[in-house]
């Protein structure tokens, strides 16, 4: 048996079209609140935000998007991406079940986050802008969205998590390279980031802290629209590309995944990979389990509220339904800060409660160690994100072990962790530990939810 089977799709084998699992939803997603008033918005209320092309998007009910010609060719750089059969973990693992992973990390920024920053770059320049606001945790979202603004002539300004700044300094080289700016957060440059250093000084961050210094940037200045790299429904379908593209390399190796597997923060690499396939249960397809992997230190899935909430900390976005430990939680800072968001997708937080999806909260370490044993075995270092995946999935497999079932388990290695050595080195130094939450912090956060959390809408 080979080591390693890799499938490969050609350019001609790049989507041309984004799947929305709208189309195929038993219950439709409730609407999105008007803060104010608490009635559902329209699309009108968003063009502040965001361009008329993503807003459609957002609230689109068709089963296919078309991608644009010059999307399309800008994904030629790095896509389609390879899928493998991991027969060296399976091996480790003396496991009966069949691991097969995507592998995202293969693009100009090392993730799967180029697959909605240069669509949400084009849609922008489209529309006549030249400056986008945005924040990022790890850094990967950033320097997608640095890379896709180089290719469509964009200003960026990231505002990145602090903790993850001081942690992860190459990834602000990176965005600098592309040409973007990036601003450590909360800041100085915004009443969102003062007020937070006003009550909190040595505030660590996070991306609810961000996402309010980036709304403001972008709600206060005219020539300046709003990027976001998760959680909303354009991202979540951008990133189908994945999935569709999976599901034609399981056909290449005459399989079908029994489990699909991905780390989940906001909701994005986890959609990619898991939507399409749900999709086509939903239509009288194999039936296949969705099982998100969430931090233990931010687990929003499995510990948060299903209420309305806003999407950042000062309270600027309007109210979406979703899974969420209230936007004034601020997580612990471990080194997954791509995972490091207080709520989740209102699309996956909907499948959740519908019973189409499962979770589960990990620990930081455990998902060190699988990383470390996935790289010895398939020589790919996951981000401390991807790891999570991989953990997920090597529990998965050791369940078919255990049950002597021969299952196949796919999951989406969503990025290199190249970045993100100094996170191994501590790992390896003993210098990192399992980080939790503060129970009473928790209870105060989801408190403090808008009340219209509370009624029906």
């Amino acid at each position: 048996m080979a080591d390693q089977t890799k499938f490969l799709l050609t350019e001609k084998d790049i989507p041309k079209f984004w799947y929305n699992i709208q189309a195929d939803l038993p219950e439709a997603l409730p609407p999105v609140l008007h803060p104010g008033t608490g009635q559902p918005i329209g699309p009108d209320d968003l063009a502040p935000l965001f361009p008329m092309e993503l807003i459609m998007q957002e609230v689109s009910q068709e089963r296919e998007i078309e991608i644009p010609e010059p999307v399309r060719s800008a994904y030629q750089q790095w896509r389609p991406t390879p899928l493998y059969r991991a027969h060296r973990l399976e091996k480790a693992l003396d496991t009966p079940a069949k691991i097969y992973y995507k592998y995202e990390g293969v693009s100009p920024s090392g993730s799967h986050k180029p697959n909605t920053a240069i669509p949400q770059a084009f849609f922008n320049k489209a529309e006549g802008i030249n400056k986008i606001a945005t924040e990022t945790g790890a850094g990967q979202w950033g320097s997608s969205l640095a890379y896709a603004a180089a290719l469509f002539d964009l200003e960026v300004q990231v505002f990145m998590v602090k903790v993850s700044f001081n942690q992860k300094p190459y990834r602000k080289a990176m965005m600098e390279t592309f040409g973007a700016s990036c601003i450590a957060s909360p800041s100085d440059t915004t009443n969102a980031g003062r007020a937070i250093l006003e009550k909190t000084p040595d505030s660590t961050g996070s991306l609810g802290i961000a996402i309010s210094e980036a709304v403001e940037v972008a709600a206060t200045n005219d020539d300046t629209k709003y990027a976001l790299g998760s959680v909303l429904n354009h991202v979540l379908m951008h990133q189908t590309v994945i999935g569709q593209e999976a599901m034609r390399q399981m056909e290449m190796a005459g399989d079908y995944p029994d489990v699909v597997v991905g780390c989940s923060g906001g909701g994005s690499n986890f959609a990619g990979i898991a939507l399409p396939f749900l999709g086509e249960k939903l239509r009288g397809g194999k039936d296949v389990r969705l099982v998100a992997i969430e931090p233990a230190a931010c687990p929003s899935l499995t510990r948060g509220k299903y209420a309305y909430d806003f999407g950042d900390t000062a309270q600027m976005t309007p109210l979406v339904k979703m899974h969420t430990l209230g936007a004034n939680f601020v997580p612990s800072g471990f080194h997954a800060g791509g995972l490091r968001y207080h709520g989740m997708a209102p699309i996956l937080s909907h499948l959740y409660e519908l019973g189409l999806s499962e979770a589960k909260a990990l620990n930081q370490l455990e998902c060190f160690e699988a990383g470390v044993l996935f790289g010895r075995t398939e020589s790919i270092i996951p981000a401390p994100e991807a790891t999570h995946a991989v953990r997920g999935a090597i529990l998965e497999a050791l369940r078919c072990k255990e049950e002597g079932k021969s299952e196949t388990i796919l999951f989406n290695l969503c990025g290199h962790g190249h970045f993100d050595m100094q996170a191994y080195t501590d790992f390896f130094a003993g210098k990192l530990n399992d980080q939790t939450y503060d129970e009473s912090e928790l209870a105060m956060a989801l408190a403090g939810l808008p009340s219209v959390a509370h009624g029906s809408v």
